[in-house]
This record gives structure tokens, sequence and C-alpha cells, in this order.
């Protein structure tokens, strides 16, 4: 799941899973969310910064179109 290609499983599909077979795709689960998270702290320290600020403009637009647009 690590490439961006994974699946759903509808709560039907759980339901029917064996017991095993859940336990392995949360197993799975976990280990792609730490892969992920381990490349997201991995990027520069200017890609942080970049994230923040754009969250404090996004943030700020959005008050600003909420205050304004009612």
């Amino acid at each position: 799941m690590a490439n961006g290609n994974g699946f759903v499983i509808t709560k039907d599909t759980w339901a029917e899973l064996p017991p095993e077979q859940r336990e392995w795709l949360l197993f799975d689960t976990i280990q792609d969310i730490n892969v992920r998270l381990k490349a997201v702290e991995k990027r520069p320290l200017i890609d942080k910064c970049f994230a923040f600020a754009g969250g404090i403009i996004g943030g700020v637009l959005a008050f600003l179109g909420v205050k304004w647009g009612t």
C-alpha cells in the first residue's frame, strides 16, 4: 500500500474476513502509515516552514472569507 494503490474494505467485506486476515490488514496498514510518516519527517526544514506558512495564510483567508461572506 505504500505506493498509493491501496484498496478500501467495506463493512460487509470486513465482517466476512477471518480474524487472521483482519489482523494482517491492520498490521499492514500500520506499517504503511509508519513508512509515510517517516517520509514526511525526512522532508527538509524549508518544506515544513512553507507548509506551516501556507496553513497560516489559508486559515486567515478562510476566516476572512467566512467573516465577509456572511
